[in-house]
């Protein structure tokens, strides 16, 4: 069964895009992050609130990033188990994501930035 393809060529190809712009996220906000010379480490205090680029459409673009990256493989592989991790490991590391770094980060950044993140927080959603 895990070989057998549900998702055949030419359509498998669709992968290669959602990997593609899941890469392109993560370093064109990296790239925010070091041009700010601020941290892009979660449990270290920013030194700048960065709301332009992909930040302004999600307020956590790397991790969005990641996740495509995630569903964009398994689509490339087109199994059935490639397809399954595909839909479950995206959620679960979106799930995983808001446990342990999410709900950090935007307590630092409150405390950090204060009114100016609530306003950035009330205008960008968290995923999309």
């Amino acid at each position: 069964m895990p070989i057998v393809q549900l998702v055949r060529f030419p359509y498998r190809l669709g992968g290669i895009l959602l990997l593609g712009v899941g890469i392109w996220l993560n370093i064109w906000a990296d790239n925010l992050f070091k041009k700010a010379e601020t941290t892009v480490k979660p449990f270290e205090e920013s030194s700048a609130l960065i709301v332009e680029g992909p930040f302004r459409a999600s307020r956590h673009p790397m991790y969005l990033g990641m996740a495509l990256a995630l569903l964009g493989v398994g689509l490339l592989l087109g199994s059935l188990v490639a397809l399954l991790v595909a839909l479950l490991v995206p959620f679960a590391f979106i799930a995983a994501m808001e446990i342990a770094f999410i709900k950090h980060e935007e307590r630092a950044l409150e405390t950090t930035f204060g009114e100016e993140y609530n306003r950035y927080r009330r205008q960008v959603r968290r995923w999309l």
